[in-house]
């Protein structure tokens, strides 16, 4: 005859399955609130991304630059510009006002360093048909005075080095403008001073003298 069930192994059956339900349903709303936060913080997570975005966008400014979409071409014109030599020319331009006993207080002083280029040669254009004679086999040619054709900074390699600016002033914003003309001027003015037009001259020459060897004119006389 079998045994009757004990009633403390079924209560004890109960409250395993009653703990397991309480654990589960303990983990289930876990999890629930959990997700529930993350979705309540990930917009303001969001926000607060975009306004450091913003942020550093309005501390470290991009330049942006919008060319005006219309554009005006005032003249079109031929050129016959023989290009026979480059200088490449740095020079040290030092900017200032105001300097003196109270330049500290009221000065303002750059120090920009400037790199340029000077392109000069013969303007071919210029040449005309008298310019040129044969007289017994030899070629005579009078050819244009050679011209500078380009003096102008390289902007990628020109930078302002030092700038020096009084406490109770503003920096004067036409001073680095004054430095990159006087810069151009004084590149103009080594590469002439180094005689850039008599070698552009010579240059010339020597490259119109090989030109009219190969049209059969064996020996040419530049006037």
């Amino acid at each position: 005859m079998d045994k009757p069930k004990s009633p403390i192994n079924l209560v004890t059956v109960l409250l395993v399955i009653l703990l397991v339900v309480v654990i589960g349903s303990v983990i289930l709303l876990t999890f629930t609130i959990g997700r529930v936060i993350n979705a309540a913080i990930s917009p303001f997570e969001t926000a607060n991304r975009e306004l450091s975005t913003q942020v550093s966008k309005l501390l470290n400014p991009t330049p942006t630059v919008i060319p005006d979409p219309v554009t005006i071409i005032r003249e079109v014109q031929s050129l016959a510009r023989l290009e026979t030599i480059q200088y490449t020319v740095e020079k040290v331009i030092t900017a200032e006002i105001n300097q003196g006993v109270f330049g500290p207080l009221f000065g303002d002083r750059l120090l920009f360093v400037a790199h340029g280029y000077v392109i000069a040669g013969v303007d071919l254009a210029a040449l005309e048909g008298e310019d040129l004679r044969l007289e017994n086999d030899v070629l005579y040619v009078k050819l244009p005075e050679a011209e500078v054709f380009v003096a102008t900074l390289n902007n990628d390699q020109s930078y302002v080095y030092d700038r020096d600016t009084g406490i109770f002033r503003k920096s004067e914003p036409d001073l680095e403008t004054a430095a990159r003309q006087a810069a151009e001027a004084e590149i103009l003015n080594a590469a002439l001073e180094d005689g850039i037009l008599e070698q552009a001259q010579l240059n010339t020459e020597t490259y119109m003298e090989r030109l009219f060897n190969t049209l059969g004119y064996q020996k040419v006389i530049f006037e």
